[in-house]
């Protein structure tokens, strides 16, 4: 029987259970196997780690562990302190764009709303998620930790806030998102882009209260729903405003 010595930093400790946290795991072991293979069996999806150290040299996800090693495993926010060449990271993604998982429907929004190409629908299975994070180089947003610990998931992050509110601030910090915000560009059903349209064009789709009132329309180019500067834009706005005073810290 072999033994390692995994010690996880920071907001790692987030996926162990308590009696992992803060303190040198001895993880006992028969075959040898990866050290990526080895974090995620303690409960650490991949996508989340940033750094492994083995005997005071870092290392990348293949290594394979040997009898007394002493790994300490470091999160995302440790690149400040650490050499980027270092990093198990794969490179940054040159367009950002998501996939959420089903739990994530109300964030999905509030990333539409905020300009940002999301991908969501409740039917989606954890493969195909899996397939579409990878094949369309889309970070994977999920609160299921087996789906972030697949193999074909290179950009990943477990969302920890539960409340709807503080997720959107959550991924926008994680991502480093507030310069890219640009609200109103997406549908908000289907994620399709938003254009002008005239108003002659689709007056019999508003109701005639808005006809009298507003003058000014856009669409969505996949779906058609209409969208006008009515009550409900007054309080997305507020939404939107909210979120950007959190950076401010207001």
């Amino acid at each position: 029987m072999a033994i390692a010595y995994f010690y996880f930093h920071a907001e790692l400790n987030y996926f162990l259970p308590r009696h992992h946290k803060q303190v040198r795991i001895s993880h006992f072991f028969e075959e040898k196997a990866s050290v990526k293979d080895m974090i995620e069996s303690l409960g650490v999806p991949h996508p989340e780690v940033n750094f492994i150290n083995v005997n005071d040299e870092y290392v990348n996800f293949s290594y394979i562990v040997s009898d007394g090693d002493i790994i300490n495993v470091y999160p995302i926010s440790a690149r400040s302190v650490i050499i980027p060449s270092l990093s198990v990271l794969p490179k940054p993604l040159s367009i950002i764009r998501f996939v959420l998982d089903i739990h994530l429907g109300k964030l999905a929004t509030s990333l539409r709303l905020l300009g940002f190409d999301t991908l969501y629908r409740n039917d989606y299975e954890d493969e195909k998620l899996a397939q579409i994070s990878y094949s369309q180089a889309r970070i994977l947003l999920t609160r299921d930790k087996g789906l972030l610990m697949r193999s074909l998931v290179k950009h990943g992050y477990y969302v920890r806030n539960t409340n709807p509110q503080q997720q959107i601030i959550e991924v926008l910090q994680r991502f480093d998102l507030f310069e890219l915000i640009a609200p109103f560009k997406r549908c908000l059903r289907c994620n399709g882009l938003l254009e002008p349209v005239d108003k002659q064009s689709i007056i019999e789709q508003v109701p005639e209260n808005v006809r009298a009132q507003i003058d000014q329309f856009q669409h969505c180019q996949d779906c058609n729903r209409i969208y006008w500067k009515g009550s409900h834009y007054e309080r997305l706005q507020q939404v939107i405003d909210g979120v950007l005073n959190s950076q401010k810290g207001e």
